[in-house]
Order: structure tokens, then sequence, then C-alpha cells
């Protein structure tokens, strides 16, 4: 065999092996498998359907309180920057709005 076909020989065995391992891991992490003539290869468990539901709904929950928290370090950054009578005069403005 000549060294021209070991190398084809080779990317052909190496793009075989990384599709085996790609296939693997999708199918030890519950991904759907896909097949590139039909779509996806086997049909999604109900299960699969509603973690995925549940999982949205808690990315979108920490998606807002993140939003909340880098509100409020924002605000505590301006805290700890800003001089103390300016401060103090906000605070005493809030104060009068309350009242």
């Amino acid at each position: 065999m000549s060294p021209g076909q070991t190398f084809v020989l080779m990317i052909i065995f190496m793009s075989t092996m990384g599709w085996v391992i790609t296939t693997w891991i999708r199918a030890r992490h519950g991904y759907p498998l896909e097949n590139e003539w039909s779509g996806i290869a086997a049909k999604e468990a109900p299960e699969a359907e509603r973690k995925i539901s549940l999982l949205s709904s808690e990315n979108d929950r920490l998606t807002g309180q993140i939003g909340r928290l880098e509100e409020r370090i924002a605000v505590l950054e301006r805290i700890a920057t800003d001089p103390a009578e300016r401060t103090a005069r906000e605070i005493e403005s809030l104060r009068g709005q309350a009242n």
C-alpha cells in the first residue's frame, strides 16, 4: 500500500472514530441522536421534554435573579465610591419622600 493510500485510510478512520465518540457522548448525556438522512433517530421521551421545560423556566428565573443582583451591586458600588456628603444628602431626600 502506498503512503498516499495509507494517509487516506487514516483520515477515514479518524473521522469515523470522531463520529462514533461524538454519538456515544450524546447518547450518554441524553441528547437525541441525529441521523443525516432522516433527522432525529429516536423519539424524545416525555420526561426529557419535561426536563427541558423545567430547565428553561429555571434558566429564566436565574437570569432575572442575576439581573437584580447586578443592579444591587451597581448601587453598592456607587455608595462605596461616592462622597459621604452626597450619600447622606440622598438618604435624607429619600426620608423626606417617605413622609
